[in-house]
């Protein structure tokens, strides 16, 4: 016999939550948008003028003394994405103490969901290249989610989900990131420099300590930024892992007396050069590879891309939907009425686009092969592309019920700025309904007996 519960999977969210998540999502959407636009210019420019585009992405640049001569392409990799990073910090340490990671009963069906759409896509890649004699380095790739191209295809194909549905996106988007975080700094750490690795830690000591002491000014925080940047690359450790800390440091609880956290108002600045800038120019700088009829057949006919590509689209699915299906059941949390379990795989299909973080993941595993690398980063666009596919054709089989659902949570009769659905037992809110009903009422009532007037006129023999 089943315990009852209140619990409900993809419940409705909290409006203050509600709110953050409709913020957050629309400048990801735009970002996402951007994203997508870059990698088709990559796509298009490599095509081409296949030498300009190397001759600009392999241009070295910065200074030697310091271990940063770089190439562009490396910079975007290395540098821009520290500031992505930066953001995702930010959004994990704002889950884990004010969102909807806080709980760890609520907390358990996302990330258990997350944690097996992880899973299942290395563990379809490893038996591809077991099966095809393959490479098993690459068994990273296809485990990660872009939250910006899933909000982007969502915009293309003109489909707006539920905020339910769109917070267990999202939620799933934030701890796929953690672990993609811990396999970048665990598996993918070359020879260590201690001293530099102590100067970085010394320096976020430094940066934490400021935090705590209260003191304020971008001149503080940034050139430290910087420099503690520049020492976490020359230690060995990937450099993002700088950006993730520094996020991660910021106080995301509210004070008396403020509004937003300090973590909530540095995210909401940086989040558009995140998603605006750094995201798209890194795609433009990695998305560019070849994509004729020889290279397509090869991924679908290589173990190392096709695991990738059957990781990204067949793993994710399964792997999200599998996990969240199970911790429901052994959770007993109930699935919102409103919503149904195919809803679930249509958003675990659409997880399936693993674009950033998959790319930076098969530029560190395959680092040593530039042709095994772009024949990986085809396979992530490819199966990134047939995830997105099989997502808008699923998601468009409920667009109406989507439609009604987010009318529904919009829905602002009286105006005063709170969905009607958030005030359905607060008494003040009848009584302004029942106000406004009275009107439309007595307007109705005048507009009869004129209509009444007019027809009786009409009526009458001349």
């Amino acid at each position: 016999m089943s315990v009852p519960t209140d619990r409900k999977f993809l419940g409705r969210l909290s409006l203050p939550e509600r709110r953050y998540l409709a913020n957050a999502l629309r400048t990801e959407t735009v970002g996402g948008v951007l994203l997508l636009l870059a990698a088709v210019a990559a796509l298009i420019w490599a095509n081409t003028l296949g030498d300009s585009y190397e001759s600009v992405r392999n241009f070295h640049i910065g200074p030697a003394a310091l271990g940063l001569d770089l190439s562009i392409q490396h910079w975007a990799a290395d540098g821009l994405l520290a500031i992505f990073f930066f953001v995702a910090g930010i959004e994990l340490k704002r889950e884990l103490v004010a969102g909807e990671l806080r709980d760890p009963k609520a907390a358990a069906l996302p990330v258990v969901a997350a944690l097996c759409g992880m899973a299942a896509p290395a563990l379809v890649y490893t038996l591809v290249n077991a099966v095809g004699d393959g490479s098993t380095a690459g068994w990273a790739v296809p485990t990660a989610t872009d939250i910006a191209f899933a909000l982007a295809v969502l915009a293309v194909i003109g489909t707006s989900l539920p905020s339910a549905l769109r917070a267990f996106l999202l939620t799933l988007a934030v701890v796929d990131d953690l672990f993609a975080i811990l396999i970048i700094a665990i598996f993918f750490t070359s020879d260590l420099n201690f001293a530099a690795l102590g100067g970085a830690v010394a320096g976020l000591a430094v940066f934490w300590l400021l935090l705590r002491k209260g003191v304020r000014g971008w001149y503080v925080y940034v050139p430290l930024a910087l420099v503690i940047w520049g020492l976490m690359y020359n230690s060995g450790v990937h450099a993002t892992i700088a950006g993730v800390a520094m996020g991660l440091m910021l106080r995301c609880t509210t004070h008396e007396g403020e509004e937003h956290s300090p973590g909530e108002h540095i995210e909401h600045l940086v989040r558009p050069l995140s998603a605006g800038l750094a995201v798209p120019l890194f795609a433009l700088f990695s998305a560019g590879v070849s994509v004729s009829g020889g290279a397509i057949h090869d991924v679908f006919t290589q173990p190392v891309t096709l695991g990738v590509v059957l990781g990204l689209v067949v793993g994710k699915a399964i792997g999200i939907f599998g996990g969240t299906w199970l911790a429901a059941r052994f959770t007993r949390a109930e699935l919102n009425p409103d919503l149904a379990w195919p809803d679930v795989f249509a958003v675990a299909t659409l997880a399936g686009i693993g674009f950033t973080v998959s790319l930076l993941i098969g530029e560190l595993a395959f680092a040593g092969d530039a042709v095994l690398t772009d024949e990986v980063k085809a396979a992530v666009l490819i199966g990134s592309l047939i995830a997105a596919v099989l997502a808008s054709v699923l998601l468009k089989l409920r667009v109406r019920k989507y439609q009604a659902l987010v009318s529904a949570e919009e829905r602002d009769e009286d105006e005063d700025g709170i969905p009607d659905i958030y005030e359905e037992d607060n008494p003040e809110y009848h009584l302004r309904m029942a106000e406004i009903y009275e009107r439309k009422a007595a307007e109705h009532r005048e507009r009869a007996q004129l209509a009444g007037a007019s027809r009786d006129g009409a009526d009458r023999p001349a």
